[in-house]
């Protein structure tokens, strides 16, 4: 059993391009490449109970494997017959979800394929094995390349029929297909066939849209280019693809968010027409949001996250000191963002190197963000015990992480927040350059716009992590001399520009400690709730129908 299920796996690392390529010289690669994706899926149409297993390597082959698909077809053929006949009445009659409902299950698909009835060459089990087998080839054959390869869809499509006889309607009922042969075989331990997933999702993709995606093949990693590690992606570069059933099922869509802006961006990259398009600032009790623009730092150097400033020893001395004059002022957690793993390795051991992070944990405890799941996982949950128990923290995370895009900061644990540098994506990688083509010619959007609009949202995304309600308050730090300028700064929502002085813009380290002490200050003061005659939260009676009579702009501010 569980050498069956090493050497499937093997395969399907191997199809994926994942298996080392000094290993495919091997006696066990040599055996296992007489192995055929079929089996992975064969276990379940052999073991009709757990006491039929695969006996021995040396039984496993093509001919075997058939031989047992025809066991399962005899003992229990009623099933697949059953199944045979939904899939010729078509994928919206299956009986497992209403056809009313259809589009909740596969919400990026057209009517027309869930409409539609699968093609006669994959309705039956084995045919649909030997298809995916070939699929399988066809890909383990493009991954063995020495270059870069952009394709479209349709080429792609192309050349899968050309070379595996794969046509496209095939391809388009790949997932549809294997989610039904999985159902019918009562499957319920689907972790084993995730690879396998993974390629009928892919396929089922591809089939579907002939514009909005690239197939992008990548040998080697860019980091490591001497070590062979070939991997095949879909890049979609069109989100209106996404969106737009819900534009056709609905009559009013309402998109509202904190971090859209500049809001005349979206209906371009989502392909509508707004009715109405307002951008509204919050209602507080008081100011309790303080952003500021960092640009230097006590020795008045500047400081940066651009490409020629990364190795400058000056900004990772400047950025650990303005670190180091926080948390002595700052209570409870502070949380840091960096523009990328890499980065934030490197800035790390500069501070070690120095002593900074010394210095640092002397006030408070340091946690880190890593790409492990499970390790990030406790990470957060002993920064917020240190929080709690009054002890402090900081903890470092990444833009576009795991913590950036969901996990709140707040009350005390997040009263300061720190974004070193500005998010820009890597603007040599294939995908973004591939995406920036495709925008530019569709859209007429150009490369700097999507960068600038797409970084500033990130860091808008960081930062208010740390306001979860009018009466929490924090600080903001954008770290950066980039940000003093009005064509970045000016893409930041209107939640923040509102509270963002020009005194707090183009500062040092020591005026930055300086406003956060006055700050700091102000927030100890006892709360009003109601906000007084300062500002209101609440709308009376009186303003709910002069709002109906003159409209929203004379009552929100």
């Amino acid at each position: 059993m569980w050498w069956f299920i090493i050497i499937s796996t093997c395969l399907i690392l191997r199809s994926l391009g994942l298996f080392p390529r000094k290993c495919r010289r091997s006696p066990l690669w040599c055996l296992m490449r007489r192995i055929i994706l079929i089996m992975f899926v064969s276990k379940h149409l052999v073991s009709v109970s757990e006491d039929r297993r695969l006996t021995g390597l040396q039984e496993i082959s093509l001919g075997c494997n058939m031989r047992l698909i025809g066991r399962f077809k005899a003992t229990d053929a009623g099933r697949l017959r059953a199944e045979y006949n939904r899939l010729v009445e078509g994928l919206a009659l299956r009986g497992d979800l209403a056809a009313s409902d259809s589009w909740l299950a596969n919400p990026a698909l057209p009517d027309d394929i869930l409409k539609e009835a699968v093609p006669g060459n994959i309705r039956r089990a084995e045919h649909f094995m030997h298809v995916l087998r070939r699929l399988v080839q066809y890909l383990e054959g493009r991954l063995d390349t020495d270059n870069v390869e952009k394709e479209s869809p349709v080429s792609f499509v192309t050349s899968v029929n050309t070379h595996a006889g794969i046509d496209q309607k095939a391809l388009k009922f790949c997932y549809d297909r294997l989610h039904s042969l999985m159902m019918t075989l009562e499957i319920t331990d689907t972790d084993e066939f995730l690879h396998i997933q993974t390629i009928c999702d892919f396929a089922t993709l591809v089939g579907t849209y002939a514009r909005g995606f690239s197939i992008i093949i990548e040998p080697f990693d860019e980091r490591m280019p001497h070590i062979p590690d070939p991997v095949l992606q879909l890049s979609c570069h069109d989100a209106s693809l996404a969106i737009r059933p819900v534009f056709d099922r609905f009559q009013s869509v309402v998109i509202t968010s904190g971090t859209l802006s500049p809001i005349d961006l979206y209906p371009r990259l989502l392909n509508f027409h707004p009715v109405v398009s307002r951008s509204f600032t919050m209602s507080l009790t008081r100011d309790c949001i303080c952003p500021m623009v960092l640009t230097r730092g006590s020795d008045q150097l500047p400081v940066s996250t651009k490409f020629d400033m990364r190795t400058d020893p000056g900004v990772a001395r400047n950025y650990g000191k303005l670190l180091v004059e926080m948390v002595s002022v700052v209570p409870d957690g502070i949380v840091c963002f960096f523009v990328s793993y890499s980065y934030m390795d490197g800035i790390i051991n500069y501070w070690n190197e120095h002593d900074i992070l010394k210095e640092i944990m002397q006030h408070k405890l340091v946690f880190i963000e890593t790409q492990d799941v499970v390790e990030t996982t406790l990470a957060l949950d002993n920064y917020r015990r240190a929080c709690d128990c009054g002890r402090g923290a900081v903890f470092f995370s990444v833009a576009r992480g795991k913590v950036a895009e969901g996990i709140d900061f707040d009350r005390h644990y997040g009263r300061l927040v720190i974004m070193f540098g500005v998010p820009f994506q890597y603007t040599l990688s294939k995908i973004l350059i591939a995406r920036l083509e495709y925008l530019r010619d569709t859209f007429q959007i150009k490369e700097g716009d999507f960068l600038t609009f797409d970084a500033l949202r990130q860091a808008a995304q960081c930062v208010g992590r740390v306001i979860r309600s009018k009466a929490d308050y924090g600080m903001m730090i954008f770290a950066d001399k980039r940000y003093s300028r009005h064509d970045k700064r000016s893409k930041l929502p209107s939640w923040i520009l509102s509270h963002l002085r020009d005194v707090n813009l183009n500062l040092s380290t020591d005026m930055a400690l300086h406003i956060a002490r006055e700050f700091l200050r102000k927030m100890a003061q006892p709360y009003d709730k109601t906000g007084g005659s300062v500002r209101k939260t609440l709308l009376s009676q009186e303003d709910l129908e002069r709002m109906s009579e003159t409209g929203l702009q004379d009552i929100l501010y």
